[in-house]
């Protein structure tokens, strides 16, 4: 079942770095943005990562959670995280069960060829478990600033 605008989440759980297990309960009373991204220690990826960690605080002081999500493995994630220094978990979807619940996996064209990739998508979910807002095939550029003003109004409608 895809989650919908304006829905509680479907029933899921997915392994993140340093032990964490996520749920729809595991962080109730949190708003939660839960970012796909295609691939650990790419360019892109590496500069929307870094910007995350960058505006972490802001995140946590408005009362979010930041959980990144790809297909790579655990110790590829926990190597992101550490050489990146990030301060939020990595949910390792290695069987794409989160990509294909939120629909992110698309057909791509890389180097002429047709591959099955993530399309950068961002969601965010109220303290409530229901999804709020959804970004998908977004640029890098200002977007983790657009999802913490969206955060910040969401904390203020309650």
């Amino acid at each position: 079942m895809t989650p919908a605008i304006n829905k509680p989440l479907p029933e899921l759980e997915a392994l993140a770095t340093s032990g964490v297990k996520f749920t729809p309960q595991t962080f109730a009373g949190k708003i939660v943005v839960l970012y796909f991204y295609p691939k650990d220690n790419t360019p892109g990826c590496t500069t929307e990562a870094t910007q995350f960690r960058d505006h972490h605080a802001d995140f946590v002081k408005a009362g979010a959670v930041v959980l990144g999500v790809s297909r790579d493995n655990m110790a590829s994630h926990e190597s992101f995280k550490t050489n990146l220094e990030l301060p939020f978990e990595l949910i390792a979807d290695t069987e794409e069960k989160l990509c294909h619940m939120f629909g992110v996996v698309k057909n791509k064209i890389m180097y002429g060829k047709k591959v099955k990739g993530i399309e950068r998508s961002t969601f965010l979910i109220d303290k409530q478990g229901v999804l709020r807002a959804e970004w998908r095939g977004l640029k890098v550029p200002g977007h983790v600033e657009e999802v913490l003003k969206a955060v910040k109004a969401l904390k203020k409608s309650g």
